[in-house]
């Protein structure tokens, strides 16, 4: 992988990670429509390095309201801040099921299926559009919301499926707060990053010879400054109600991989 194409993916991941058009389901069409041999493999250890570095870009973002979570957390009470954190446990255990249990399944719908990305892709801008439809409220996300949007969040391990997308819609659609439900959707995902590096760091799959550390390093700059602008330009998204535009491309991508899909 040469420093451009890491500069690219890392771009990709930065921006995909938080928009809602689905990171996994455009890396899927970049390779039907490049073809595998055109686009640069991925190695885990550079997976793991723009998977950090968007975590890392998710903590800067949010860092006022994850120090303050910390100080409520040490206070070891039943206050608000404990049950976020709860929250965000409950939310993570459907895709932790799931990561379990049904990887190598998941693994199978990553083979260039373009016709499965093209149909999440419009599910993904159904959910937009009622999402961009629904009433503001100053509600908050309750456990069983939590759990809710974390099946969501499970769902969209499938490619074309976007994660930020699929979670965020889901809590508004519950009812709860556009800003509250944005918070929320970008937190909860922060200890699943970090869960999934250690498992790919203590599995002992990555390797550090002949890794290009130019590259890696240029991927995570480039992953980190995309993650900062993408992090915060849909907060303001979603408090505008601004999802259609989203679910317009979503809608216009999904309906030419489906086409394409039959014509191949």
């Amino acid at each position: 992988m040469d420093t451009l194409d890491a500069i690219i993916l890392g771009i990709i991941q930065g921006l995909t990670e938080f928009l809602p058009v689905s990171s996994s389901g455009h890396l899927e069409l970049g390779k039907a429509i490049l073809g595998d041999h055109s686009v640069p493999e991925e190695s885990l250890l550079f997976t793991v390095v723009l998977h950090f570095a968007t975590a890392l870009s998710t903590i800067v973002i949010f860092r006022k309201d994850i120090f303050d979570i910390i100080k409520g957390i040490l206070k070891l009470q039943w206050n608000e801040d404990m049950q976020f954190l709860v929250k965000i446990v409950v939310s993570m255990l459907p895709a932790v099921i799931v990561g379990l249990f049904f990887e190598e399944q998941l693994e199978t719908l990553f083979s260039g299926n373009i016709l499965l990305v093209g149909a999440m892709l419009i599910v993904t801008a159904a959910l937009l559009f009622l999402a961009d439809k629904a009433k503001d409220t100053n509600k908050k996300v309750t456990f069983s919301n939590a759990f809710v949007i974390g099946i969501s969040q499970a769902i969209a391990m499938l490619p074309g499926i976007s994660r930020s997308g699929a979670t965020i819609s889901t809590s508004v659609l519950l009812g709860n707060d556009k800003t509250k439900a944005a918070r929320f959707s970008f937190l909860m995902v922060v200890p699943l990053i970090f869960g999934k590096i250690a498992k790919d760091v203590l599995s002992g799959d990555i390797s550090m010879e002949s890794q290009n550390f130019t590259a890696l390093s240029v991927g995570f700059v480039a992953a980190f400054v995309a993650g900062l602008f993408a992090c915060t330009w849909m907060i303001a998204l979603v408090k505008k109600s601004k999802l259609s535009y989203f679910a317009i491309y979503c809608v216009i991508v999904g309906l030419i991989a489906i086409t394409v899909s039959f014509l191949n």
